[in-house]
């Protein structure tokens, strides 16, 4: 037995001694073909767990800040999209090489590698982001369900959490078909805004202008992963390791360029329609003025129609609008139950679990709308965004310390270039965090009162 075989075999020895696996009806679900089977044959069998992670990044709470981006400067921050794409898919790399080597989660490392202290702090943490993304996908979908049905959005919001049915019967089917109907989803939210840009004639951008917008940044203009791919049932032979790497980056890429391409399209949209304007005349004749308050998801909609010419964009918007807050609350509940069982070691029954993640969501949406009315919705997008970006340092640095440690990941410890982006990442997505937290603290503030 080689030196790296036996390191990998006290790993897993430790993870069964130290805790169960998480998500375990769907741990080692997918086989993988042997090493001498052909690319796209191994491929196949990889790709999915990136898709599932991808939604997280085009879910309704980046649709408010792509809106609000294109509209304020047109072009001017498509730069930003980028980056930040980029930084996204250094980091869900280095989080699937970590559970690809080791056979654990980040939250299992986190428990099983720091002190027990840690833990319950280190789970309510998690919780609360986990929280607020689940009401980022509420607020998209009961917006989604209010335009389409014209149902009152208090209504809207208590309708969304009969999808914990959806879950319960999802989950029931393996993680394959989890994957093909979030690959469904996604795939609607990339058809809509295709046709929008590339076939409505009075949405097709500037090309130009767009590329000039990427290359020329101007600044004068705001951990599932790892648990995921072990769904798939690699052997733990060096061969084995390198080609499951190697497929997971693919994956990773390719599916968090198609969330880049998404937030680009809805920015473009934006600065299209939005871009120069003050007011617009919606269908039936209002005047909608803009502001620093302005709900930009109900406005696209409300305005798609007459400044386009037809109603189809609209109708198309909502579509996408749905899909996204549909797709990304699957992860949501996936997210929830690798954390509870990756920290605590605690197992819930599925409805009860999604039980929990849906009412840390709907509730503070119910006594918000309740209280302020439909116009809170950007308010409490806003929240949602500023707690998890005030939580994701917690995931990056714990994160890229045990895949920096030879004594953790033996020879497939980070290497240089992983070693560097993914530390500038963490450190500028810290200090960004650290210069906006007055702001933050502030909006958040508001928000509450």
């Amino acid at each position: 037995m080689s030196t790296f075989q036996k390191e990998s075999h006290l790993a897993n020895t430790s993870h069964v001694a130290e805790g169960s696996i998480s998500l375990e009806g769907m741990h080692s679900s997918v086989p993988v073909p042997e090493i001498g089977a052909s690319f796209w044959k191994k491929w196949r069998a990889f790709v999915g767990p990136a898709i599932l992670i991808s939604v997280g990044y085009m879910d309704p709470g980046n649709w408010g800040t792509d809106l609000a981006a294109g509209a304020q400067f047109k072009y001017g921050l498509l730069w930003v999209v980028a980056v930040s794409s980029l930084m996204a898919i250094i980091l869900q790399v280095i989080s699937a090489r970590l559970g690809v080597v080791t056979g654990k989660d980040l939250a299992q490392c986190c428990r099983d590698w720091y002190p027990s202290w840690t833990r319950l702090p280190n789970w309510i943490l998690c919780e609360c982001a986990i929280g607020a993304c689940d009401l980022a996908e509420v607020l998209g979908s009961a917006v989604a369900i209010n335009l389409l049905f014209h149902i009152p959005l208090f209504w809207a919001v208590i309708i969304t959490s009969i999808d914990v049915l959806l879950l319960l019967a999802l989950q029931g089917f393996g993680i394959r078909k989890i994957e093909a109907i979030v690959l469904i989803l996604v795939g609607t939210i990339s058809v809509c805004y295709g046709i929008e840009l590339f076939v409505l004639p009075q949405t097709q951008p500037n090309l130009l202008e767009m590329g000039h917008a990427l290359i020329h940044p101007g600044f004068s203009q705001s951990g599932i992963h790892s648990a995921l791919v072990q769904s798939r049932q690699f052997q733990k032979d060096e061969a084995s390791i390198r080609s499951a790497i190697r497929f997971n980056t693919i994956d990773s890429t390719a599916s968090l360029t198609i969330a880049f391409f998404v937030n680009a399209a809805i920015l473009t949209l934006a600065a299209l329609v939005f871009y120069g304007k003050s007011s617009v005349t919606a269908a039936g004749g209002q005047v909608v003025s803009f502001s620093e308050t302005t709900d930009w998801i109900r406005i696209a909609y409300l305005t798609l129609a007459p400044l386009l010419g037809t109603a189809t964009a609209s109708l198309l918007f909502v579509i996408a609008l749905f899909a996204s807050g549909q797709s990304s609350t699957i992860t949501g509940t996936l997210a929830g139950q690798v954390v509870m069982e990756g920290f605590m070691s605690w197992r819930l029954r599925p409805w009860l679990r999604r039980f929990i993640t849906r009412a840390f969501a709907v509730i503070p949406a119910i006594l918000v709308i309740g209280l302020k009315g439909d116009s809170s919705v950007n308010d409490l997008l806003t929240l949602s965004q500023v707690i998890l970006a005030l939580q994701l340092p917690f995931a990056m640095f714990p994160l890229l310390q045990f895949t920096s440690s030879k004594a953790k990941m033996g020879k497939w410890k980070l290497g240089k270039f992983l070693l560097i982006t993914g530390w500038i990442t963490a450190i500028i997505i810290t200090a960004m965090d650290l210069i906006g937290l007055p702001d933050s603290i502030k909006s958040a503030w508001a928000i509450m009162h």
